[in-house]
């Protein structure tokens, strides 16, 4: 009774007009797109994006040299604006980006992206989508002077990326393209898509939305940033959605089961799993046993530690955002393909707040566990923490939320503890979140 039953269709927003030449394609202007931007330069190297950013900060290319670069950036301060007034306004098609990812023409670099089950490593896709994001921020903010640029752009949140395929070929060429649709005082709201070359055709893979935020050279405080100006209708609609994005989000915080009770609905449904959970023989609070087809839900955790090394620093010398997702990515695949006894697929990745960065030689350590299931959905949430290395302090950092879908039916899983009941309604909230803004489709990939 507790279990919300969901039904899909086919995803038909925002997504590639089909049936031109590679390079060619346009994409639907409707608010989960991003803009057709005729003329647009020529697309880069996926593997050129980091070097671009290492031009733009100045940022050193050994550890050993970080200490000295990071000095010379507090020189930089001085071109920071005093207001947002100062700075010109920018159009969306000055931040507009491509990037190639060729996978197809370049045989080589399909290691670093394959899995066992020769298709593409999603957590890979998480790494360059990070590092486009923050290029296209760059590009937006850019000083016409040519100097370095005196923000430090960082990854505030992951809004949510919806996928639509249910594997990534290896052997096919990738492109990515971007833009800010959104701009704050201090942050930007960036539309990014994905689509692979097939039969000289970009077909859609998946669709994402990043919030980027600007602080000064040192990321130790906020900086203003350059005020978007709209050209056409479709900008303002897509200048709408952010809007629209910023008040969901504000709203999610102030409805989070952390600072309020759960609906009356909701708590209804706990109380019916946890009487479902009572042995009728004894008819005692304290006697559970697990009802048929399920399984407790503190029994579904994985963990994993990781050492942060100099080698997954990002341009501030602090740990890559992207190398966070994949990590948590990878154990919440583990996570779902351990419960469900079969191989998962991706259909949303919702919701990853950047709450602290995480220093050079911390210890970083990840909990995954299954929070809430329907039918052959998982959804399954990965906390992670850090601490300093001879301290006993742990500091959240993020918590990610993955939606899988396997090809049986899966075991409810049942909360024993009252913590476990708040997870599970959060699981379901991002759930039906998921379901809800997806309407209209199934959207699978591994």
């Amino acid at each position: 009774m507790w279990r919300a039953a969901m039904r899909f269709r086919a995803l038909n927003k925002g997504w590639p007009i089909l049936g031109r030449s590679p390079g060619q394609e346009t994409f639907n202007n409707r608010t989960k797109g991003t803009l057709n931007m005729e003329g647009a330069g020529p697309p880069i190297a996926m593997t050129d994006v980091r070097h671009k950013l290492r031009e733009i900060v100045g940022i050193s290319k050994r550890w050993s040299d970080h200490v000295k670069v990071m000095e010379e950036r507090k020189l930089l301060h001085a071109l920071l604006p005093k207001s947002q007034k100062e700075l010109p306004p920018r159009r969306m098609k000055d931040s507009y980006t491509e990037v190639i990812l060729p996978l197809g023409t370049q045989p080589m670099l399909r290691e670093k992206y394959l899995t066992v089950y020769n298709c593409v490593r999603f957590g890979r896709i998480l790494e360059d989508l990070d590092s486009l994001g923050v290029l296209i921020c760059y590009t937006h903010t850019k000083i016409d002077s040519g100097k370095m640029s005196p923000f430090s752009i960082v990854t505030a949140l992951v809004d949510k990326i919806d996928l639509c395929k249910k594997v990534i070929s290896p052997e096919n060429d990738i492109k990515f393209i971007g833009h800010v649709s959104w701009v704050g005082k201090t942050s930007m709201e960036v539309k990014m898509q994905m689509c692979q070359l097939y039969d000289t055709v970009y077909h859609p893979v998946l669709n994402a939305t990043f919030v980027m935020v600007a602080r000064d050279p040192e990321n130790k405080g906020p900086a203003f940033i350059n005020p978007l100006v709209l050209e056409s209708p479709e900008e303002e609609e897509l200048f709408k959605q952010g809007e629209l994005n910023k008040g969901k989000r504000i709203a999610s915080t102030t409805a989070s089961l952390l600072k309020m009770a759960p609906t009356a609905e909701e708590r209804l449904a706990v109380h019916n799993m946890f009487l479902s959970t009572l042995d009728p023989r004894t008819i005692s609070f304290q006697s559970r046993v697990l009802p048929p087809d399920s399984v407790w839900m503190e029994d579904t955790k994985l963990k994993s530690l990781h050492i942060c090394q100099p080698e997954e620093r990002n341009i501030f010398n602090r740990i890559f955002g992207g190398f966070l997702m994949r990590k948590a990515f990878e154990l919440g695949w583990a996570t779902a393909c351990h419960f469900a006894g079969s191989r998962p697929f991706l259909v949303a990745v919702d919701d990853i707040m950047f709450q602290r960065p995480v220093e050079i030689g911390s210890l970083l350590f990840f909990a995954s566990q299954v929070c809430f299931t329907e039918k052959n959905h998982i959804q399954v949430r990965v906390h992670s923490e850090v601490s300093v290395p001879g301290t006993k302090e742990h500091k959240t950092t993020n918590v990610f939320h993955f939606t899988f879908l396997v090809e049986k039916e899966v075991p409810a899983v049942i909360p024993k503890t009252y913590g476990d009941s708040m997870l599970y309604l959060d699981g379901q909230r991002h759930f039906m979140g998921t379901m809800h803004e997806k309407a209209g489709g199934t959207a699978i990939i591994q």
